[in-house]
């Protein structure tokens, strides 16, 4: 058996990955001006700690569907954060450039995430989850997006 804990959040490269983003989003927004203290940066500063703070909390969880929600829970606070980067860039904080890259690798991990999602549902029945894989290896979802249909009456 190998000694690596693989249940440590430690050892999962898209919390590693999350964690620099958020580290080399607080040295940028150290240049953003005092206005912006309490509102944007604030904002895209709590957004990008989130995103690995999630998986953390949700890692040692006994319930599959519990870390399903973390997941779920950083994909969209990584989703905000390139918002409010986004609106850093516009307002001219942030060079396109930095911003283009931050896009890419927080794009990055929702991929990863997404993988992590698939794993994790894995071991839930066929209908609990969200992702089934075919017999061809691509995946379906059970769960189309947008609102449920009515039922039948």
């Amino acid at each position: 058996m190998s000694s690596v804990k693989f249940r440590d959040v430690e050892n999962l490269q898209v919390y590693n990955r999350l964690c620099d983003l958020h580290l080399e989003i607080w040295e940028d927004t150290k240049h953003w001006p005092r206005t912006e203290r309490f509102e944007l940066t604030s904002q895209v500063l709590r957004s990008s700690n989130s995103s690995p703070a999630q998986l953390a909390e949700k890692n040692d969880d006994r319930h599959i569907r519990n870390r399903v929600e973390g997941v779920n829970r950083a994909r969209g606070e990584s989703s905000e954060t390139i918002h409010h980067l986004r609106i850093a860039t516009r307002k001219f904080y942030l060079e396109q450039e930095r911003f283009q890259n931050y896009k890419e690798r927080y794009q990055e991990c929702i991929r990863m995430l997404n993988g992590l999602e698939k794993n994790l549902e894995s071991s839930l029945p066929d209908s609990d989850r969200k992702w089934v894989r075919e017999s061809n290896g691509h995946y379906v979802t059970n769960h189309p997006g947008g609102y449920p249909e009515a039922p039948e009456h």
